[in-house]
């Protein structure tokens, strides 16, 4: 018989037992990782809007056309190439630029914790991350980052929702910039 190649399986009755002592901390990451991806989700959304003002179409249209795109990279390239043709003051072009590439960062942090694999510490803690992206490297390909998600991770965690928050809020105070420049 071989030796395996898979991780030991876990003592889910220790950690279970172990569980409560990390309930808090747990919860807290829990918690942050679904307002990351709230927050992203509603900016995401909020691009439908800048379609729907760059292509003068009402908000249905603007939505079928958005979820007709399979992804948010294929959305954004829609709108920085209209944004191009229809938006002539440079300063706003900018700004939405910007507002995207803002996005773009959060999108990072948003899809590591939503596409990663968690460990589990022997005391019930998620004690790390670890990406599922394959890594090339010179000597070959190996399977994703393994981070450990310690308190400062968590506080980056923390400053990449707080961003996402702000990007909402400043995707609210274009649009209707955008609106009148495009009337």
């Amino acid at each position: 018989m071989t030796a395996s190649n898979l991780p030991p399986k876990p003592d889910f009755a220790a950690l279970e037992a172990a569980a409560p002592e990390s309930a808090d901390r747990r919860t807290m990451i829990l918690s942050l990782i679904g307002n990351l991806v709230f927050n992203w989700s509603n900016n995401e959304s909020l691009f439908i809007y800048v379609l729907m003002l760059l292509l003068k179409v009402d908000q249905a249209s603007a939505a079928i056309v958005f979820a007709t795109l399979n992804t948010t990279r294929a959305r954004l390239d829609l709108i920085q190439r209209l944004a191009r043709i229809k938006i002539k003051d440079k300063a706003l072009s900018k700004e939405l630029d910007r507002l995207i590439e803002r996005f773009n960062e959060g999108t990072h942090m948003r899809n590591e914790f939503n596409h990663c694999m968690y460990t589990v510490g022997d005391n019930g803690e998620i004690s790390q991350t670890q990406s599922m992206r394959l890594i090339q490297t010179r000597s070959g390909l190996r399977f994703g980052e393994t981070k450990p998600l310690d308190d400062a991770r968590i506080h980056e965690m923390i400053s990449g929702m707080r961003e996402m928050a702000k990007i909402n809020r400043d995707i609210w105070d274009f649009l209707p910039r955008l609106e009148s420049h495009l009337r």
